[in-house]
């Protein structure tokens, strides 16, 4: 798995399973999976090494599976370490609250934006 930002390579290491947080819902892949193009919704991104699951958050981008080499390419990545389980917890609230609150078209896309970032960064905290 390779992940690519504007800033370069991300991450690049060997999983033996992925479940990728696609448009659609999540979607996982193994080794030997049919080669597809997906987009890929704001989210956890979890992965598996032998029996140790990890996960880093995406904020959204798309997928490219082929010849058992899965190539994200994203516009932001977060890794869970950097990812403080208070902050996330507060930040999904104020989101939330905030997303409940809004009344305008233009308000409730952008609150809608700033949730899935918060829900994203608290799911994928709660994976580790």
């Amino acid at each position: 798995m390779c992940i690519l930002t504007p800033d370069g390579i991300f991450q690049n290491e060997t999983a033996d399973e992925l479940i990728l947080p696609t448009r659609t819902g999540k979607m996982g892949v193994l080794i030997g999976h049919a080669p597809l193009i997906t987009a890929l919704d704001i989210g956890p991104i979890i992965c598996r090494t032998n029996s140790n699951w990890t996960a880093l958050t995406l904020m959204g981008g798309f997928a490219l599976v082929q010849e058992d080499t899965v190539t994200v390419l994203v516009n932001e990545a977060e890794d869970v370490s950097s990812i403080d389980l208070q902050r996330a917890e507060k930040d999904l609230e104020n989101a939330t609250n905030r997303l409940n609150q809004v009344t305008q078209e233009k308000d409730k896309v952008e609150a809608t934006l700033s949730f899935k970032r918060a829900r994203a960064r608290y799911q994928t905290v709660q994976i580790k």
